[in-house]
């Protein structure tokens, strides 16, 4: 089970490592499915990018590893509405990639499910 624990922990750090970096590589990409009532989208990218970067590195130290995972819940909550955004887009432009948009906002369940393993102080890696 420890090597399963290890794994997983790996695996989400090179996931949000690759998110946060895709959000300075590739800003476009989110540009669209900002919602339009929040300010300073670009800013906003960067922002999540860069939490996204940190809390990554706040998984590997045990210290800082339940926090970090607590901080991932409420920035995956935080975006929820860029999700919703997209799947609203979708709809309206008749994006053949729909299915695409609706199949992300369940996996951000999955995802702040991931991250809650994390802070509970028995799934410590060793």
């Amino acid at each position: 089970m420890k090597i399963l624990k290890r794994v997983s922990l790996a695996v989400m750090i090179l996931f949000y490592t690759a998110a946060g970096l895709n959000h300075f590589i590739n800003p476009a990409f989110y540009l669209p499915i900002m919602p339009p009532y929040l300010p300073w989208h670009l800013q906003l990218i960067y922002i999540s990018g860069a939490f996204e970067l940190l809390f990554a590195f706040m998984l590997i130290p045990e210290k800082t590893r339940r926090t970090s995972a607590w901080l991932i819940i409420a920035l995956l909550v935080a975006v929820f509405p860029a999700n919703i955004q997209m799947t609203i887009n979708y709809v309206s432009e008749n994006n053949p990639d729909l299915w695409i948009s609706i199949v992300r906002l369940p996996i951000q369940l999955l995802l702040i499910w991931w991250a809650w393993m994390f802070t509970r102080e028995n799934l410590k890696t060793d």
